[in-house]
Protein backbone atom coordinates (compact mmCIF):
# COMPACT_ATOMS: atom_id res chain seq x y z
CA UNK A 1 0.00 0.00 0.00
CA UNK A 2 1.69 3.53 -0.75
CA UNK A 3 1.22 6.03 1.86
CA UNK A 4 0.24 9.57 0.75
CA UNK A 5 1.14 12.69 2.23
CA UNK A 6 -0.16 16.24 1.67
CA UNK A 7 1.27 18.33 -0.26
CA UNK A 8 1.63 22.08 -0.19
CA UNK A 9 2.31 24.70 -2.94
CA UNK A 10 2.97 27.23 -1.20
CA UNK A 11 7.10 27.09 -2.05
CA UNK A 12 5.68 28.36 -5.92
CA UNK A 13 4.23 31.34 -4.20
CA UNK A 14 6.96 32.20 -2.09
CA UNK A 15 9.54 32.03 -4.81
CA UNK A 16 7.52 33.89 -7.29
CA UNK A 17 7.20 36.67 -4.37
CA UNK A 18 11.13 37.13 -3.48
CA UNK A 19 11.96 36.77 -7.30
CA UNK A 20 9.10 39.67 -8.23
CA UNK A 21 10.81 41.94 -4.56
CA UNK A 22 13.83 41.24 -6.13
CA UNK A 23 13.07 42.55 -9.70
CA UNK A 24 11.71 45.54 -8.20
CA UNK A 25 14.76 46.57 -6.44
CA UNK A 26 16.63 45.84 -9.19
CA UNK A 27 15.27 48.25 -11.73
CA UNK A 28 14.92 50.74 -8.61
CA UNK A 29 19.09 50.65 -8.24
CA UNK A 30 19.42 50.55 -12.13
CA UNK A 31 17.45 53.98 -12.07
CA UNK A 32 19.09 55.26 -9.80
CA UNK A 33 22.33 54.98 -11.56
CA UNK A 34 21.10 55.61 -14.89
CA UNK A 35 19.89 59.55 -13.04
CA UNK A 36 22.84 59.44 -11.52
CA UNK A 37 25.13 59.04 -14.84
CA UNK A 38 22.82 61.65 -16.13
CA UNK A 39 23.30 63.70 -13.38
CA UNK A 40 27.43 63.34 -14.29
CA UNK A 41 26.52 64.47 -17.91
CA UNK A 42 26.88 61.42 -19.62
CA UNK A 43 23.95 59.04 -21.30
CA UNK A 44 21.69 57.43 -18.55
CA UNK A 45 21.74 54.07 -20.79
CA UNK A 46 25.41 53.47 -20.35
CA UNK A 47 24.69 52.64 -16.74
CA UNK A 48 23.04 49.07 -18.07
CA UNK A 49 25.42 48.02 -20.73
CA UNK A 50 28.23 45.63 -18.81
CA UNK A 51 31.55 46.45 -18.95
CA UNK A 52 30.99 49.80 -20.61
CA UNK A 53 29.28 51.03 -17.71
CA UNK A 54 32.60 50.82 -15.63
CA UNK A 55 34.20 52.73 -18.42
CA UNK A 56 31.52 55.81 -18.04
CA UNK A 57 32.50 55.32 -13.99
CA UNK A 58 36.07 56.12 -14.48
CA UNK A 59 34.99 58.88 -16.81
CA UNK A 60 32.88 60.12 -14.07
CA UNK A 61 35.20 59.72 -11.38
CA UNK A 62 38.65 61.04 -13.43
CA UNK A 63 40.35 57.72 -13.19
CA UNK A 64 42.30 56.56 -16.51
CA UNK A 65 40.63 54.04 -18.70
CA UNK A 66 42.95 51.52 -18.41
CA UNK A 67 41.94 50.74 -15.37
CA UNK A 68 39.30 48.87 -16.56
CA UNK A 69 41.27 45.99 -16.43
CA UNK A 70 41.83 46.04 -12.68
CA UNK A 71 37.87 44.76 -12.48
CA UNK A 72 39.44 41.32 -14.24
CA UNK A 73 41.78 41.18 -11.73
CA UNK A 74 40.91 39.04 -8.36
CA UNK A 75 40.99 41.15 -5.23
CA UNK A 76 42.30 44.30 -7.08
CA UNK A 77 38.41 44.55 -8.43
CA UNK A 78 37.76 45.15 -4.91
CA UNK A 79 39.82 47.68 -3.60
CA UNK A 80 39.68 49.28 -7.31
CA UNK A 81 36.39 49.36 -6.82
CA UNK A 82 36.37 51.28 -3.02
CA UNK A 83 38.54 53.68 -4.68
CA UNK A 84 35.91 54.47 -7.38
CA UNK A 85 33.07 54.59 -4.92
CA UNK A 86 35.20 57.05 -3.06
CA UNK A 87 35.94 59.14 -5.97
CA UNK A 88 32.56 58.72 -6.58
CA UNK A 89 31.48 60.13 -3.24
CA UNK A 90 33.77 63.06 -3.54
CA UNK A 91 32.51 63.73 -7.10
CA UNK A 92 29.11 64.43 -5.82
CA UNK A 93 30.79 65.92 -2.54
CA UNK A 94 29.28 63.32 -0.29
CA UNK A 95 30.40 62.44 3.41
CA UNK A 96 32.45 59.07 4.32
CA UNK A 97 28.96 57.73 5.75
CA UNK A 98 28.04 57.84 2.17
CA UNK A 99 31.02 55.94 0.92
CA UNK A 100 29.83 53.38 3.41
CA UNK A 101 26.16 53.80 2.32
CA UNK A 102 27.22 52.90 -1.30
CA UNK A 103 29.44 50.26 -0.22
CA UNK A 104 27.66 48.45 1.87
CA UNK A 105 24.10 49.34 0.81
CA UNK A 106 24.04 50.66 -2.51
CA UNK A 107 20.27 49.22 -3.10
CA UNK A 108 19.64 52.29 -1.14
CA UNK A 109 21.89 54.71 -1.40
CA UNK A 110 22.19 54.41 -5.72
CA UNK A 111 18.90 55.46 -5.85
CA UNK A 112 19.21 58.11 -3.20
CA UNK A 113 22.26 60.03 -5.11
CA UNK A 114 20.62 59.90 -8.35
CA UNK A 115 16.70 60.86 -7.50
CA UNK A 116 17.75 62.99 -4.69
CA UNK A 117 19.14 66.40 -4.55
CA UNK A 118 23.08 65.91 -4.85
CA UNK A 119 24.83 68.25 -7.53
CA UNK A 120 27.98 66.64 -10.17
CA UNK A 121 31.36 68.90 -8.77
CA UNK A 122 33.08 67.18 -11.24
CA UNK A 123 36.17 65.08 -11.11
CA UNK A 124 37.22 65.06 -7.89
CA UNK A 125 41.12 66.28 -6.70
CA UNK A 126 43.46 64.30 -6.23
CA UNK A 127 45.73 65.29 -3.08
Amino acid sequence: MLATYGSTSSGGAGFAVFFVLYLAVIIIVLAGLWKTYEKAGHPGWAAIIPIYNIWILLKIVGRPGWWLVFFFIPFANFIVGLIVLWDLCKAFNKSAGWFFGLWLLSFIFFPMLGFGSSQYGGVPARA
